[in-house]
């Protein structure tokens, strides 16, 4: 085991040289190089199979004798590996699990799982990191929590970044979060062409720039974090756009650096958020990090490699050319190398093959205390152990290790626990700390338990240390609403007003909706005002106008009702059918006391009688005026030598009429309020602002039944009158009915559109108008010309006047 890391490591070490020469060459001229022989001088085809080469290479040790590589052969039995810990990446677990798989050994993956196409290899596999879909959803949930709608993803293009964007991010989609662009990356490797891979830098880095995204998940391995820094470092010198993101990474992620990079900016990192295994302190640790010397471990040739490239130094015996300036001493200490070269406090991945090896250790001790020992002569031996006998005692393995936390599996193979949020932040003087922000807890299954502390992330320095806004477009604020951009995603959007009446309360709705009947919009749109209630009241000035109007013409009405009764016996008065004038100023005085029924709260009692009250009344000095009509016409045609109608010229004829046509309105009434009277009632649809307190008229048809008989009572007596017109004036008051009835129908005829046209009070007040209107024509015409000969011209107020005029 120990020898597979060995040379696993060591590979790397060798690959960051070659990455870091070629980067070194980007950026200082665009000269072409080769680097395609592995350290041996024999040539590779890429870097896939120069890795699987190296694993099956450290693979097939583990089953040799130590020294002495002869595959699938061992000459001793001192060196029997119980279990194989690797990783950290996909392909080298994949590699492993090629050879070691067909001996059945128990392996525990650090980093990266790889996907198990053959179930048969995959039970074999036992994965130091919890199962990747708590992490996915712990990372939909944060996005969700921060409102981050509008997205950049970065996955590695193998087969998990292939998964991760067919099964991953169709969740993301279905919670309404859009993507500004999904990218595949490939690994950074030393058998690319310059050009190529110079190429693709410029144009990840570019995509990166552009975007408008200020969130980007970056979905890959350990070594992402070093293609991440590639790409923001080649913004200098390419004259790109500043890459200034919120990342957030996913566990398999750690920090990372290549030689060429130690002296690189850590900035890039301040603020990001990841999902991982925050290790606790673990005892020890420290100090024997203090320890490591390269002659510490005569075996472990990893050691020797790593402090040459961390410290820049070269041992003694390697290269005669080296100064002595630039030779290693074991007086170097790794505390004293950079956080960007190495980190003296333990990693998510340094804590998984901690726990990777105490799972082991726990196994062994659980397969030794089973049934699968022996004893002989009080001594316990263990037989000679097969591979496949350690993978039941492991897969039912729980224990707490050091730091007091729980260590077990699920029936997958995969580590029971839950991952931490962390949030990276950079100082100063070079150094980095990783500060635990938030919790993804699988325990509390069905659902997973999110947490967060938003007060203590500190967000990158570019967005002000405030938490950045990542959306295609601003929030349609309260007020506004989303309408969809053609061609675009579907989180990118217009903000349009809404429509009148319409608000919204909150951000980014899809739709504005209707206040309630008694509410409006205020004028941003984002909020309901209650209603006023509005009625014609006395206070009112258009209210106070027109009650004063119809006392005023009540006043007169009575004036004029007691000139004609004092002046009874005059010839003026006998000559016009004094109860017909007595009726008709009672009901004209009436119909100005009628019209103060509209003026105030509509109650019940005043909506039921103010317009049967004012259809009666206005009936009643209609059919007097026509009965006036009627009556001058008899009068006249009875002068005659030989006339049957003298038997009709009397009171009884005028009150017959005016009974006949009061009957008919009455009828009209009476049917009105036993079937569908009016009642008290709020409009709450004719005004924007206002609700009307207004009497409901129930039945509109049997409204409009009165105004017609009215009016066709009107018609009669306005063509009765215009026929009469021309009989002498003494006698003759017909061409002043004429005038009245012809004011009468002219405001009665403009009552009808001016009414359905108007709102709330003005309403009420267009009805008023019209009686008041209607009424003083009818006052005016026929009566102050009597008045004026009766009060100002007494002297044509005698019989031999009026005889002396007829002839």
């Amino acid at each position: 085991m120990g020898r597979s890391l060995r040379i696993h490591h060591k590979y790397h070490m060798s690959g960051d040289l070659h990455i870091g020469a070629i980067l070194s060459q980007i950026f200082m001229s665009s000269e072409e190089i080769s680097l395609r022989q592995d350290p041996v001088g024999k040539p590779q085809g890429d870097t896939i199979n120069f890795l699987a080469g190296f694993t099956y290479l450290a693979s097939l040790e583990l089953l040799s004798t130590w020294g002495k590589f002869v595959p699938n052969y061992k000459c001793d039995t001192q060196d029997n590996p119980a279990a194989v810990i690797g990783g950290p990446t996909s392909n080298v677990c994949l590699f492993m699990a090629h050879i070691l798989c067909a001996y059945k050994f128990a392996q525990l993956t650090y980093g990266s799982a790889p996907l198990m196409d053959n179930k048969k290899e995959a039970v074999f596999f036992h994965h130091m990191f919890p199962n990747e879909t708590h992490q996915y959803t712990g990372i939909l949930d944060l996005i969700l929590h921060f409102q981050w709608m509008w997205i950049g993803v970065i996955y590695l293009d193998n087969e998990i970044g292939q998964r991760f964007v067919h099964e991953v991010i169709p969740m993301f989609v279905q919670k309404g979060i859009c993507f500004d662009f999904i990218k595949a990356t490939t690994h950074l490797n030393f058998f690319s062409d310059m050009e190529t891979m110079a190429k693709k830098l410029i144009e990840t880095s570019y995509l990166l720039g552009t975007s408008t995204a200020k969130v980007v998940i970056l979905n890959g391995e350990v070594q992402s974090i070093v293609a991440l820094r590639m790409w923001l470092e080649i913004t200098f010198y390419c004259d790109l756009p500043k890459i200034n993101k919120v990342w957030i990474m996913t566990a398999e992620i750690d920090f990372a650096s290549l030689p060429v990079q130690r002296d690189w900016d850590l900035s890039f990192i301040h603020g990001a958020l990841s999902v991982s295994l925050l290790p606790k302190k673990v005892s020890g640790f420290h100090e024997f990090l203090q320890n490591r010397k390269p002659g510490t471990d005569r075996e472990d040739g990893f050691i020797r490699d790593f402090w040459q490239q961390a410290f820049m130094y070269s041992f003694p015996g390697r290269n005669l050319d080296e100064s002595l300036e630039n030779i290693c001493t074991e007086e170097d200490k790794l505390e004293t190398l950079p956080m960007s070269v190495f980190e003296m406090s333990m990693s998510s991945h340094s804590y998984s093959i901690y726990n990777a090896v105490y799972a082991v250790a726990h196994a062994l001790h659980d397969m030794d205390s089973s049934n699968f020992k022996r004893r002989t002569t009080g001594i316990t031996v263990l037989p000679e152990m097969q591979p496949w006998q350690l993978h039941h005692f492991l897969k039912s393995v729980i224990f707490n290790n050091t730091v007091g936390e729980k260590i077990s599996f699920n029936k997958n193979g995969e580590l029971v626990a839950g991952f931490d949020i962390i949030n990276w932040v950079t100082f100063p003087n070079k150094t980095f700390s990783r500060v635990k922000v938030g919790r993804i807890d699988p325990q509390s299954l069905p659902t997973i338990e999110f947490t967060v502390h938003e007060d203590a992330i500190v967000w990158p320095s570019w967005f002000n240390q405030a938490q950045p806004v990542s959306l295609c477009n601003d929030n349609c604020y309260p007020g506004y609403s989303k309408r969809k951009k053609e061609g675009e995603p579907f989180c990118c959007y217009d903000c349009i007003p809404c429509p009148e009446g319409k608000i919204s309360t909150k951000k980014d709705v899809d739709a504005c909706f209707q206040c309630p009947e008694d509410h409006y919009p205020n004028k941003f749109k984002d909020f309901c005002n209650p209603k006023s209630l509005i009625f014609l009241t006395f206070e009112d000035a258009l209210g106070t106008g027109l009650a004063c109007s119809a006392l005023l013409l009540v006043c007169v009405t009575a004036g004029v009702l007691g000139i004609f009764i004092k002046h009874r016996d005059t010839p003026i008065v006998k000559a016009n059918n004094r109860s017909l004038t007595y009726t008709l100023l009672l009901s004209l005085l009436l119909s100005f006391l009628c019209a103060l029924l509209f003026i105030g709260q509509p109650q019940k009692v005043t909506c039921l009688f103010r317009q049967t009250a004012f259809g009666v009344i206005f009936s009643l000095a209609v059919s007097s005026v026509l009965a006036k009509t009627i009556i001058v016409i008899l009068a006249f045609q009875t002068t005659k030598p030989v006339s049957h109608l003298r038997k009709w010229l009397g009171k009884r004829t005028a009150a017959s009429i005016i009974l006949f046509c009061l009957l008919i309105q009455v009828t009209i009434c009476t049917v009105w309020l036993a079937t569908f009277p009016p009642f008290p009632d709020f409009d709450v649809n004719s005004m924007a602002e206002e609700v009307i307190l207004e009497c409901n008229e129930g039945s509109v048809s049997m409204f409009y039944c009165v105004l017609g008989f009215m009016g066709f009572l009107s018609i009669c007596s306005f063509t009765s009158a215009f026929f009469a017109r021309k009989l002498p004036d003494s006698f003759n008051e017909a061409k002043f009915i004429t005038f009245s009835m012809l004011v009468f129908c002219s405001v009665w005829i403009s009552f009808v559109p001016t009414y359905l046209s108007t709102k709330g009070k003005y309403t009420v007040a267009v009805e008023i108008f019209s009686i008041l209107a209607s009424s003083t024509g009818l006052l005016g015409f026929i009566f102050f010309p009597k008045c004026y000969t009766i009060v100002m011209r007494p002297d044509m107020n005698i019989r031999k006047q009026l005889i002396n005029r007829k002839l």
